[in-house]
Formats: C-alpha cells, sequence, structure tokens
C-alpha cells in the first residue's frame, strides 16, 4: 500500500506526543515542539481534507471566502452560524488586548484586511477600504494572469504586519504565502506558519489553503499542484492529548477529489455551489476538543 499523505500529520501528533517540550502559554499548558513541514498533492483535483476525524469543510471554506472579501466582522461569520471566531471577538477578548474602542466582533486588521488592503489606516470592521492600502491577493492574481509575470518566484501575500499588530484581535498564526508556477501551468502554494494548534486548527488550515490554490488555479487559468506547509510552533493543547490519542489509532481514507465548476470574473465570487465532488469525502467520526481563544 502506498504512504498516505495523512501519515504526515498523524506523525506530527506522534513527535509532539513523544519528544514535546511542556510550556506555560498564554491560554494553557502545550507539549509543543518546533519546525515541521509537510507536502500535499493537489493534483487531479485532490483535496487534502483530512480523513481520521471529520472536518468542517463547509465553515472552513465559508471562513476563507471571509478573508477573501477582506472582511474583519466575525459577525458576517455568525450570520452563518461559524462561530470560530466568537472567542476572540468578545468584550472581554478585546478589552485584554487594549481594543477598547472596537465594537463586539470588530476584530481589527487581520487576515482579510492585510490580504487586502494591506497597510491601510483601520478605522472599524464597517469602513469602505476600497481603494486603500496594497491589495496582494489582486497584485498576484494578475501577475499569474500574466505569461510574462506568471513563472516569477514573488508571487507573496503577507498577512504578517507590524505596523498594525497590536490593532489586532490576534496576531495572524498563517503569516505568509508564496504561490509558485512550473513549466508554465502547474501552480502550488507554499505556506509559512508561525503558530498552529495541531488538534484543530492545523486540520482547517491545509483545507483552506488548498481550497484557495485551487481556486486561484481556475480564476488563473492554471493547474493546482501542490500544497506545502511549513510550521513553526507546533502544540497540542493538554486538554486535547487524549483525544489525539484515540485519532492515532484511526487509519485514513483515501482524500476526496474535487472540480471547480466555473471561472468567475471576480475572486469574491466563488461559492460552495462551485465545488463538484469528483471522488466524496469520507472520514471517520468527528472528534470534540475545546477551542482555545
Amino acid at each position: 500500500m502506498s504512504f498516505h499523505p495523512e501519515k504526515q500529520y498523524l506523525q506530527l501528533i506522534k513527535e509532539i506526543l513523544e519528544k514535546g517540550s511542556l510550556e506555560e502559554t498564554r491560554n494553557g499548558k502545550t507539549k509543543s515542539i518546533f519546525g515541521y513541514s509537510m507536502r500535499f498533492s493537489l493534483k487531479d483535483g485532490e483535496l487534502p481534507l483530512l480523513t481520521t476525524k471529520k472536518v468542517a469543510w463547509k465553515t472552513c471554506f465559508r471562513e476563507l471566502q471571509w478573508f477573501i472579501r477582506g472582511s474583519t466582522n466575525n459577525k458576517e461569520l455568525q450570520d452563518q452560524n461559524i462561530h470560530i471566531w466568537d472567542g476572540n471577538s468578545t468584550r472581554e477578548f478585546l478589552d485584554s488586548r487594549r481594543l477598547h474602542n472596537n465594537e463586539v466582533n470588530d476584530l481589527g486588521p487581520i487576515y482579510g484586511h492585510q490580504w487586502r488592503h494591506f497597510n491601510a489606516e483601520y478605522k472599524d470592521c464597517h469602513t469602505d477600504y476600497s481603494g486603500k492600502g496594497i491589495d496582494q491577493l489582486a497584485i498576484v492574481i494578475r501577475e499569474l494572469k500574466n505569461p510574462l509575470t506568471r513563472c516569477s518566484r514573488r508571487h507573496i501575500i503577507s498577512a504578517w504586519n507590524p505596523c498594525q499588530l497590536d490593532e489586532m484581535a490576534l496576531p495572524p498564526c498563517h503569516i505568509l504565502m508564496q504561490f509558485n508556477v512550473r513549466d508554465n501551468k502547474y501552480l502550488s502554494c507554499a505556506l509559512m506558519q508561525r503558530s498552529g494548534d495541531v488538534g484543530l486548527g492545523i486540520s482547517f488550515n491545509i483545507a483552506s489553503y488548498s481550497f484557495l490554490t485551487h481556486i486561484i488555479a481556475k480564476h488563473c487559468d492554471l493547474i493546482a499542484d501542490e500544497f506545502i506547509y511549513f510550521l513553526g510552533n507546533a502544540h497540542i493543547y493538554e486538554e486535547h492529548i487524549e483525544t489525539l490519542k484515540e485519532q492515532l489509532k484511526r487509519e485514513p481514507f483515501p482524500f476526496p477529489k474535487i472540480n471547480i465548476l466555473k471561472k468567475h470574473d471576480n475572486i469574491e465570487d466563488y461559492s460552495i455551489d462551485d465545488i463538484e465532488w469528483v471522488e466524496k469525502y469520507v472520514s471517520h467520526e468527528p472528534l470534540k476538543m475545546i477551542m482555545k481563544a
């Protein structure tokens, strides 16, 4: 039997449990290691959606849409029954970050703001930032569409903006992505993540950036090739350890395959309805873990 790429994730769990250092962090005790990488094929529509537990892929996709739109308003997610940012958008949490002037659910200039309006002066989550800051996503798309710049080594989008970190409810964990085109047609994405919650966050990050690569490939008339994932601090919260030990006992199923049905004029217009499941998503049962704010 060939090596299943999900085993890279399971090996990360094992390595942390066996070799990780015990740390007291701002939101609980962890076991952690520093430095880990994984590679996932996106060829033929493959989507590395972890199968040793059920991943809420619709929630993941809708959060990605929210990033792409440049939104920083958690109420937009709550209106879709998505609550992954709730812990970071309460009055108590915002006050702990000294964001006393932010209304509840205003997360400050986080991912979407930096992707679409990098370093634009931030007022609140209701302001129209059109034409302000640097639209990193639009620049990368423009350069990928241009045959003269498609194979550049400069297709970078950074969410890490030191000028505005103190205005963010949570400094970004997934901080930098680089896109690369080989043979003038195959698109890959590499993600650098400074901090990764192995029990919960990492499964979302793998799926989210793989979805993004498939979408951008479709949008730019390219072919999705590979997602490469670099982790700085990879950690397991004390409360997740026993659950992850159970996950290690499970054997992965084949990854699903998708097709993006339609190319849109605007990158913001891709939706769940555009996804065709060529090979359906099959997984083990969900695993319940507490999300740490």
